[in-house]
């Protein structure tokens, strides 16, 4: 598969499989799941070049059940899934990447969910930076994640990596 098809896919899954599954005419059940043989009707592609998009997506957005039977994203869904997270004690620190724009307010408010169920962290710079990247010039923030927690903030992991909460608050957060 020539990479501007994967990525062409990989961003269509993204849109149906987190906010919009009706644009191709499936359903999610309650945790996100939709069939695969159904998707791939659907989306008329066949099994090897779904498999090559969940393989080979640089974030590790998809993923399929035990059997291969069902596939769903892993996080940052608009629409209302249960993932089946269960809280975890994060590191210590998070980071998250946002553009220049955003910094007063994110300074001001904190860094909300707004439309998805979650904030997405990073656990490391360089993944916050790619991040950021997507929306500008990146800016990076560090999150005090394990002084949170202990605050009773709760945080979960996808199954791609990412941390995820439903809020932080201005006072776990500085520029990095």
């Amino acid at each position: 598969m020539n990479p501007s098809d994967a990525k062409r896919i990989s961003k269509f899954l993204s849109l149906i499989l987190r906010h919009k599954p009706e644009e191709a005419g499936i359903c999610l059940d309650e945790n996100g799941w939709t069939n695969v043989a159904i998707l791939l009707q659907k989306l008329k592609i066949s099994k090897a070049d779904l498999d090559y998009v969940v393989k080979n997506n640089d974030k590790k957005r998809f993923a399929y059940n035990a059997d291969q039977s069902e596939i769903r994203a892993s996080q940052g869904h608009s629409l209302d899934v249960d993932l089946k997270l269960v809280a975890k004690i994060p590191p210590k620190q998070l980071f998250h990447g946002s553009a220049e724009k955003n910094v007063d307010s994110i300074l001001k408010h904190g860094l909300e969910k707004r439309n998805r169920q979650h904030v997405h962290l990073s656990f490391n710079r360089e993944t916050a930076t790619s991040v950021g990247q997507r929306h500008g010039t990146p800016v990076i923030f560090k999150i005090d994640s394990l002084k949170m927690q202990t605050d009773g903030y709760a945080f979960y992991q996808s199954e791609n990596g990412v941390w995820l909460t439903d809020f932080v608050p201005v006072e776990y957060i500085s520029l990095d």
